[in-house]
């Protein structure tokens, strides 16, 4: 039996966190948990993710219609963009939108995270790439980040944010967390003359420590259609995501073809 309330103090820690972290300013942001199959938990609008109680937190469905909230509270306006990562990752519990002051610069400069420079931002996150801008609160977000759903666990939001998700809370906050060193960590590095990347046998080494792991989510290290084929990872590549989601359409395409022409071949007996 999921304990709500437990789960609503949960979500005002880690709004805490997020607000301490400098991750979010003034009312920005916010989270929600999936705790059944048409009810989640989720931050309301116009407050501070750093001064929250768990009487702030909503329940709303899958379509984001509310099920329940306090007088005075309402879902955030970005709860389409969390729906949209649910229903096209049912291995998602929750979902995290900040705005970090490192990673959102990347995101507003238009600077995808793609470079290998930390073990462990490589083996956490692979890379991050930039979903095209949208207005907040309409479907043009959601749209723009269901193109990189199937192929990472963090994502950047062009002129916005971040958004990271995971199969737990917790983890994905940590995401949002690592998402930020590595934007931050890629920045000083850059104004030190430019970082020393990892070379691609370092990277795949990387990928291997990953897979042994047995480590939850989508990573270029499973679903990279570039490292499947033996070819350099998106790391190196800079395609990250769209490239992987347009190679992974064409490579499906072309199996249905060669499938549908066997099957021509073989009823008219050739």
């Amino acid at each position: 039996m999921v304990n709500e309330f437990e789960i609503k103090k949960q979500i005002c820690d880690i709004g805490k966190r997020i607000y301490n972290r400098g991750m979010v300013a003034n009312n920005d942001g916010n989270i929600s948990v999936k705790i059944g199959e048409n009810e989640f938990l989720c931050t309301p609008t116009g407050v501070s993710k750093g001064f929250m109680t768990p009487e702030y937190i909503c329940k709303v469905d899958r379509d984001g219609k509310v099920i329940h909230a306090n007088a005075g509270f309402k879902p955030s306006s970005e709860i389409k963009m969390h729906m949209r990562v649910y229903k096209e990752r049912p291995d998602v519990k929750s979902v995290v939108h900040a705005h970090p002051m490192y990673a959102t610069g990347f995101a507003i400069a238009g600077i995808p995270l793609t470079q290998p420079i930390m073990p462990e931002a490589v083996i956490a996150l692979g890379c991050v790439p930039i979903a095209k801008y949208g207005t907040p609160s309409t479907n043009e977000i959601p749209d723009a980040v269901s193109e990189y759903l199937q192929y990472f666990d963090a994502v950047l939001l062009e002129n916005h944010g971040a958004l990271t998700f995971s199969d737990s809370l917790l983890s994905a906050y940590n995401k949002m967390e690592s998402v930020e060193f590595y934007a931050q960590l890629l920045y000083i590095s850059k104004q030190l003359g430019g970082p020393k990347e990892l070379s691609e046998a370092q990277v795949q080494r990387l990928y291997e420590i990953r897979r042994q792991f047995g480590m939850t989510g989508k990573h270029p290290a499973n679903v990279c259609i570039n490292n499947k084929d033996g070819k350099p990872s998106c790391h190196n590549c800079g395609g990250c995501g769209g490239t992987c989601a347009s190679k992974g359409a064409a490579n499906a395409n072309e199996d249905l073809v060669k499938n549908i022409t066997a099957k021509v071949l073989k009823e008219l007996g050739l």
